[in-house]
């Protein structure tokens, strides 16, 4: 019998007026002496609640930080001048500030709570970071959370940019499956039907969703859990392989030869419009997903340099070594280009 150890999340609370209520929740836990890293302009925007709940229950600030760059060295170095008495780490704001704090938890291995200001991927619930290691983006494994704190009402006040974000890595976990699963039927890899059933159910609770109402609190909600799940997903595969694929190499690419990238999500986003033609998988729904959640006007209203998505696309099958997706086959680029080209959507995306 193979039997695997897995960490999930103890504490996870999404819904409205929750950062008040993280005073208590870290008493419930008995943490009483917290490091806070904020992302830059974060803080004064939950201080006050944050802060009532946090003095309510008389917990302890430590340490804090306001987090600007995710150099690696840097998050070391931090990490180590944190008191030893300190018993819990907490991340509140974008990718920055939880990927920063995240990594210090893992340094230290200390519970790590991560508090989301928006959601514009699932890396605020996963096992793994995005750090600059020796100037370049990397992602670096880490420990997954010990708990997620979303509040709702601070989601609902980010930039539209980040929730657009959010959807196309959601979405991406379609064209993700499918190459994990060639990969596995080709010889290349193993393939944890746990975690592709657990990615596979973070789809549907937005894919199959009637509310495509994306400014509602209703869909805000069921993304946080999607995206939730597919952090989890990750951890049980011990990869990124359940919510990373064809479409994600696409990003990095661009994330390289890009001289203005997009936020992470939005170039994911296309990428799985494009690869889930290429794969013959899901295509037109993905289509519709896309298109009724707005995120095909947002794209169209912010296009991405077809230059540079082109030497993405030719770059994205040697990104990473022996990583079977359907880039890897001899006429995906071919068949890609001929897309582009006569595709109504990607001509408006594309310019």
């Amino acid at each position: 019998m193979n039997i695997k150890e897995i960490a999930i999340p103890s504490l996870l609370k999404i819904g409205s007026g929750k950062i008040q209520k993280i005073g208590k929740y870290l008493f419930d836990r008995k943490f009483t002496k917290v490091a806070i890293f904020f992302s830059q302009g974060i803080e004064s925007v939950v201080a006050k609640e944050l802060y009532d709940g946090l003095n309510k229950f008389n917990i302890e600030i430590i340490h804090k930080d306001n987090i600007s760059d995710i150099n690696i060295e840097n998050v070391v170095h931090t990490a180590f001048k944190i008191p030893s008495k300190t018993n819990v780490l907490l991340g509140i704001g974008g990718g920055k500030a939880l990927d920063y704090s995240k990594y210090c938890a893992h340094i230290l291995k200390l519970p790590f709570i991560s508090v989301p200001t928006s959601v514009s991927n699932d890396g605020f619930a996963s096992p793994n970071t995005s750090l600059l290691v020796s100037g370049k983006r990397k992602s670096v494994k880490s420990t997954i959370p010990y708990g997620v704190v979303c509040d709702i009402d601070v989601i609902s006040s980010a930039p539209e940019v980040s929730l657009f974000s959010g959807i196309g890595d959601t979405i991406s976990k379609i064209t993700a499956l499918w190459d994990w699963k060639q990969a596995f039927l080709k010889g290349f890899e193993d393939f944890n039907d746990f975690a592709g059933l657990m990615a596979h159910n973070s789809l549907d609770i937005i894919y199959e969703s009637n509310n495509l109402n994306i400014e509602s609190k209703e869909f805000k909600y069921k993304m946080v859990n999607s995206l939730v799940l597919s952090g989890i997903a990750m951890e049980i595969a011990g990869s990124s392989r359940p919510a990373s694929g064809s479409e994600h190499l696409i990003s990095h690419g661009l994330d390289t030869v890009s001289k203005n990238p997009k936020m992470h999500g939005l170039q994911v986003g296309v990428a799985t419009y494009l690869c889930s033609y290429l794969q013959n998988n899901n295509f037109d729904n993905v289509k519709e997903f896309l298109t009724k959640s707005k995120f095909i006007d947002f794209m169209i209203s912010n296009p991405i340099d077809k230059n540079s998505f082109m030497e993405a696309l030719k770059a994205a099958p040697s990104i990473k070594q022996n990583y079977y997706t359907i880039l890897s086959q001899e006429d995906s680029f071919d068949r890609a280009i001929e897309f582009i080209n006569k595709d109504s959507i990607l001509k408006q995306i594309l310019k």
